[in-house]
């Protein structure tokens, strides 16, 4: 499976089906099931500007500073485009995404780039994460 790695909380808001579109500086040829992946890291910043246009994102702000480190969902990539519509684009390329999906919080390390991962279940019954490194789809 492939993931991305996002800022909180804008990993958050491409799950809830907010945020249409991830903005990059590098191209990717990637189209299909992308899981989304909340990094450790928090924009401040971004959340603030966020809460200043859009209070009513208020609930999905504050439920993202616990949900840091692991999985929290999937979209459908479409495209890797340089213009869009979107509001939220603002980037060099903007990763088109769908069909968002939250899943439980899957505790794991993130990656640069898209990256290649699988679920597994050990001998407790409980999900443990392998990465894989990704070279060949770039």
């Amino acid at each position: 499976m492939k993931a991305i790695s996002v800022k909180q909380p804008w990993a958050s808001l491409i799950v809830e089906g907010i945020k249409d579109i991830e903005n990059r500086n590098w191209f990717t040829y990637y189209r299909g099931l992308l899981y989304i992946h909340a990094s450790k890291g928090f924009d401040l910043q971004g959340a603030k500007l966020i809460l200043e246009l859009r209070p009513e994102y208020q609930a999905v702000i504050e439920k993202s500073k616990n949900e840091r480190g692991g999985i929290i969902g999937h979209v459908n990539m479409i495209d890797c485009v340089k213009k869009h519509e979107s509001p939220w684009f603002h980037g060099k390329y903007g990763f088109v995404l769908q069909l968002p999906n939250m899943i439980d919080f899957y505790p794991m390390r993130g990656k640069l780039s898209i990256f290649d991962f699988e679920f597994r279940d050990n001998e407790n019954n409980s999900r443990q994460e392998i990465q894989l490194d990704l070279f060949d789809n770039f």
